[in-house]
């Protein structure tokens, strides 16, 4: 199949795009071998440091939020795979800065296999390292078995409230317990009319109809079992706004983050026609919308949907997300 995509050659896909981000960003991170894209910051850091792992593929996701407030180390993988645990070992050393590490790792099988070995081998090492997994799909499992869910855009926020509590001094301790905290009160639903294609093959993930739509689908396209006739915007919010407050049992007068992640091609448009009734239908069971953001996060490639996010938000997790922060894609 011929690629529509303005790429050299497929198997250099990610090195060329970590090279474009490192000369686009000279001041924020570097790129070392093995695919490890660091904050620029982290030489003279004397804190905890955040160290994550994924394939390329969602940009801006993950590397683009690299720099200060947030990520130290990414590892990339190739398009949609993993890295290897080699290469996440040798990053959780180069974060090491003796007051501890926290490993962010999203619920996806490749990642966790990587991510559990590399806990393995850094242990070994005497590192002093937490994980912490995020797993916030609410279409794959109920919220009693989280365990089976898929992490999607909310590692990102995540990176954003970790970072600022390491900036401020938070022990190792301290800061696994307001990540995991933050982890236990999110939750994403995803919605897409188009799946996206792979950038080295040019192989479609799913195929829906022209007048279909799938609740529920995965960071890579995968089903989710909620596929249906295509809604219009406001129907779709309500139907995914419904979803998250009964996950997250949300009631009048809680406080939450809204995130609409595009996922490929929505346009801006169509986000903020999307967030326009997810305001809206909250503001009116007296739920109180304290952040949010809407903007293309954690893509997969050119699929047409979004994704959906909530968080619980406390007064400490609110004033972490709005501290200063300098990454590609996100500065404070």
């Amino acid at each position: 199949m011929t690629l529509k995509k303005f790429i050299n050659k497929p198997e250099n896909i990610t090195a060329e795009l970590l090279e474009g981000l490192a000369l686009a960003n000279p001041l924020i991170l570097e790129v070392k071998p093995n695919n490890l894209v660091v904050n620029k910051g982290l030489e003279i850091a004397s804190r905890v440091t955040i160290v994550t792992l994924g394939g390329s593929g969602h940009e801006p996701a993950l590397e683009g939020f690299v720099g200060e407030g947030m990520i130290d180390v990414a590892v990339v993988g190739d398009v949609f795979a993993a890295p290897g645990y080699k290469a996440v070992v040798e990053a959780l050393h180069l974060a090491d800065k003796g007051k501890g590490i926290l490993l962010v790792v999203l619920n996806h099988a490749g990642d966790m296999m990587t991510g559990a070995r590399a806990m393995e081998e850094a242990r070994k090492a005497g590192l002093k390292v937490s994980l912490v997994i995020t797993q916030e799909d609410v279409a794959y499992a109920p919220r009693c078995e989280a365990d089976r869910r898929r992490g999607l855009v909310g590692c990102v926020p995540l990176y954003k409230i970790v970072g600022a509590a390491a900036a401020q001094g938070k022990s190792l301790h301290e800061i696994t317990a307001i990540a995991q905290d933050f982890a236990d009160n999110m939750a994403t639903i995803a919605v897409a009319c188009k799946t996206a294609t792979h950038p080295q093959n040019g192989s479609a993930f799913a195929v829906l109809g022209t007048d279909e739509m799938e609740v529920g689908m995965g960071q890579h396209g995968e089903g989710g079992g909620g596929r249906q006739k295509k809604k219009n915007a406001d129907e779709t919010a309500i139907l995914m706004s419904d979803l998250l407050i009964a996950d997250l049992n949300l009631c009048a007068g809680d406080e939450v983050m809204v995130i609409i992640n595009g996922t490929g091609s929505t346009t801006i448009m169509e986000m903020l026609i999307i967030f326009r009734r997810v305001h809206k239908y909250l503001e009116a069971k007296g739920i109180v919308i304290v952040a949010n953001w809407v903007e293309e996060i954690l893509t997969v490639q050119e699929q047409a949907g979004f994704q959906l996010f909530f968080a619980r938000m406390n007064a400490q997790n609110l004033w972490y997300w709005n501290a200063p922060a300098r990454t590609p894609y996100l500065v404070r």
